[in-house]
């Protein structure tokens, strides 16, 4: 599958060669404030699936201790992907140009949530991360 992307001003675009996986909707409050929303709306790509097309001179990063960080357009503010050590891990689905194929398969951090936020029962919902498989 063929996929674009592009942020809000349309200076930095991308493409991806391949398929989407794991897209989840993070309810935690860093993600929260990263995303300027109630959640994040997040899936993971292979590094070597993904390609900066158009201005990623333009791209500015932000990385927390622990080597996860986020990139984002310095002229409007659009959050476009994930990183993790400086690689992409995976993309923000609101950038997306095309239908991705994919549905948020389940929500993390619900315990932390906006208390002004309500999810339909029906989701997958987990209070904290996933949890550990045994």
């Amino acid at each position: 599958m063929s996929l674009t992307g592009e942020c809000f001003c349309g200076s930095i675009s991308y493409s991806i060669d391949g398929t989407l996986k794991d897209a989840r909707s993070c309810h935690c409050s860093r993600c929260r404030k990263a995303f300027s929303s109630q959640a994040s709306a997040y899936a993971l790509v292979e590094p070597d699936e993904f390609q900066w097309t158009a201005g990623a001179g333009l791209l500015t990063n932000y990385q927390s201790e622990q080597g996860f960080g986020l990139q984002f357009c310095s002229r409007c503010g659009s959050t476009l992907c994930g990183t993790y050590k400086g690689v992409v891990h995976g993309i923000t689905l609101g950038c997306l140009n095309e239908n991705p194929q994919i549905e948020i398969g389940y929500h993390i951090f619900v315990g932390s949530k906006a208390s002004w936020e309500r999810l339909p029962d029906t989701v997958t919902k987990y209070p904290e991360g996933l949890p550990k498989k045994s």
